[in-house]
């Protein structure tokens, strides 16, 4: 697992790992009614312990973005993908946007220049 930096240092290794879960899920690379990788795979993948996964997995399951198959696995339900979405984008939005807004106007930035650095 990449090391993280910054104030993901600083964050819990299940939130870490919800994290890319979350990211996946949004990009696609785990789909609606896919199964995820075994908590002990995904630990192996990601050098994490398995009870660390088995916490990140549980928090979604909480949620009600993961149902688990008996003898099957563990699946991504259908709609998580937008759940996950909204949240994100709300959070970006009250938690990071406001700074991100900020250091814009201190740098007297418009959205050409901000375009032009993409």
């Amino acid at each position: 697992m990449p090391r993280p930096t910054g104030t993901q240092a600083t964050r819990p290794v299940y939130l870490r790992l919800r994290d890319l879960i979350a990211a996946a899920i949004i990009d696609g690379s785990y789909r609606e009614g896919e199964l995820l990788p075994s908590v002990r795979a995904f630990a192996a993948e990601q050098g994490a312990n398995p009870l660390t996964v088995a916490k990140a997995y549980q928090q979604f399951q909480d949620d009600g973005l993961l149902e688990v198959r008996r003898g099957i696995g563990i699946a991504v339900v259908p709609g998580a993908r937008s759940r996950l979405l909204k949240a994100e984008r709300d959070q970006f939005l009250t938690e990071e946007w406001p700074a991100v807004a900020e250091r814009i106007r201190l740098l007297d930035l418009d959205l050409d220049m901000l375009m032009a650095g993409s």
